[in-house]
């Protein structure tokens, strides 16, 4: 009897031992300290791959060329090197990243009776034929909120002319904001295409559009097209029947007199022939796009992108060799990858799964990350965590001499209050960088938060922050080479953004987004 009850007795600690180590099975894994796989990232091997990268056997990796396939061929060496998979379930590195080069159009437009090549106080970069006796004209070609343009007009089937800018009033308050501050509608960058759109979605053919601040510089892209044979980029699948034409101070006036002060919509009669053509050529591109599987959460992603093009050879011969731009981004994307297939290899892989994107035409308008986002996205968009892009991270600009150790970030705080908070909090903790924020601010004149390719995830209510260190002398120029780069910032910088993004990746929750894009 004494035996037995030692038995039951043994057998039920026994019982309490097996249902506490199921209990212990079924806790979350902690997460494994970040900091050995961050001290994988050297700035050897950055160096190593840089002056690889961005020599003149990659020839400037212009997009399409043959510089840009050795540039994809060495980003996916490395990816089967660390035996990180391709994220396509093809089982190719690859995304086709379909292009189009439209070369400058021949031709010109008449407008009652007035004919005015194209170049000349008319410009645009896509084919027009046509003869119309009427257009309609939309004032600032704007509709937000209660506002609209296009009440009481309609535009199917017809041209619209519209002006640039947006309504104030005699005392400086803008319609749109309500205040004396403007608004995307004043931004000449944005303005333009959301205004086309907004004319193209109402059914208008095409758009007339006013713009005299602006037009100069349209026509010195054009100048250049013309002169150098080139062409403007584009996807393939972008739409060729929606046609926008450039008009000047000179050209417009032919049209509506009166277009500066007067703001109401309405028909107007008009002799309108248009005699423009073009032609296109097909260029083959290709993003590179690894993944590597979250442990607890795969089907949510985190975005690590850099743009692997830079511009090729000038005229003359010379090859840019983009090392800073965005040769420094390339690699430090090569070597985070590297960090974390170490942490996964020793059974700390992240909770998330981290997609590492490379895209191409960045330089022709972030066209393979708008294909990404718009066209093919190899994960769901509404799975996307966050996307952290690295263009530029290897430089002092020249507001930095004598005080090397900082970054500009730019749009931390547009989407996820948490982002912005979690990446202050991951640099007090590792890296100590001083974070600049000046290209943040909403009325900074250069706008970068539109000009890299985290925008096409931001447009999306994807959380992002852009890592960059400022342009410089050598931006855009063939003496944008290896030697420059500092090394020592380029390791902390990567290292940084790959604390942040193990942060994102191995948080219970996924980043709540509390602001709305515009």
């Amino acid at each position: 009897m004494k035996k037995l009850s030692l038995l039951v007795l043994g057998f039920a600690f026994a019982c309490n031992s097996s249902q506490k180590t199921v209990s212990e099975a079924q806790q979350p894994k902690p997460v494994a300290s970040p900091v050995s796989y961050a001290e994988s990232i050297t700035q050897d091997e950055l160096k190593e791959h840089l002056y690889t990268y961005a020599s003149d056997e990659f020839e400037g990796r212009e997009t399409g060329a043959p510089g840009q396939k050795k540039a994809v061929d060495y980003i996916k060496a490395h990816y089967e090197s660390l035996e990180i998979p391709p994220a396509q379930s093809n089982g190719d590195y690859f995304q086709k990243v379909p292009l189009e080069m439209s070369k400058a159009p021949q031709g010109n437009l008449s407008i009652n009776d007035t004919s005015f090549e194209l170049g000349e106080h008319v410009l645009t970069f896509s084919e027009a034929k046509g003869a119309h006796n009427s257009i309609v004209y939309a004032g600032y070609g704007i509709e937000d909120g209660e506002y609209s343009d296009y009440s009481g007009i309609d535009v199917k089937g017809k041209y619209v002319l519209i002006k640039a800018g947006e309504p104030v009033d005699a005392n400086g308050v803008y319609e749109i904001s309500g205040n004396m501050e403007k608004s995307v509608w004043s931004n000449a960058s944005e303005a333009v295409g959301k205004k086309q759109d907004i004319a193209h979605a109402k059914g208008a053919i095409g758009v007339l559009y006013y713009d005299m601040l602006s037009f100069p510089r349209f026509s010195r892209y054009f100048q250049f097209m013309k002169k150098n044979n080139s062409g403007r980029m584009r996807l393939a699948e972008d739409k060729s029947d929606e046609v926008l034409i450039y008009l000047d101070d000179t050209a417009v006036k032919v049209l509506k007199s009166d277009i500066e002060e007067d703001n109401v919509p309405k028909v107007i009669e008009a002799d309108i022939q248009l005699n423009i053509s073009s032609s296109n050529e097909g260029i083959n591109s290709e993003n590179v796009v690894a993944v590597l599987k979250g442990s607890e959460k795969p089907d949510e992603f985190v975005v690590i992108s850099s743009h692997l093009d830079h511009i090729g050879v000038t005229s003359d011969g010379q090859i840019n060799n983009g090392a800073d731009d965005d040769g420094s981004g390339t690699v430090s994307l090569l070597e985070i990858a590297q960090a974390f297939k170490k942490a996964a290899d020793e059974g700390n892989g992240p909770k998330r799964s981290i997609v590492f994107l490379h895209v191409t035409g960045e330089e022709k308008g972030l066209l393979g990350s708008r294909y990404y986002t718009d066209v093919d996205p190899v994960f769901p968009l509404e799975n996307t965590v966050a996307d952290l892009n690295i263009d530029m991270i290897g430089r002092i600009d020249p507001n930095y001499e004598g005080a090397r150790n900082y970054l500009y970030l730019i749009g931390s705080d547009k989407l996820s209050t948490e982002l912005h908070n979690l990446s202050e909090e991951v640099n007090n903790k590792y890296t100590n960088i001083e974070f600049d924020y000046t290209y943040n601010d909403e009325n900074d004149p250069n706008r970068f938060y539109y000009r890299s390719d985290h925008y096409n995830f931001a447009k999306n209510n994807i959380p992002i922050i852009f890592y960059f260190n400022g342009t410089h002398a050598d931006y855009h120029r063939p003496s944008d080479t290896p030697d420059k780069i500092n090394y020592d910032l380029l390791e902390n910088r990567s290292r940084l953004i790959f604390h942040t993004a193990w942060e994102i990746a191995n948080r219970p929750n996924r980043l709540v987004v509390d602001k709305a894009a515009d």
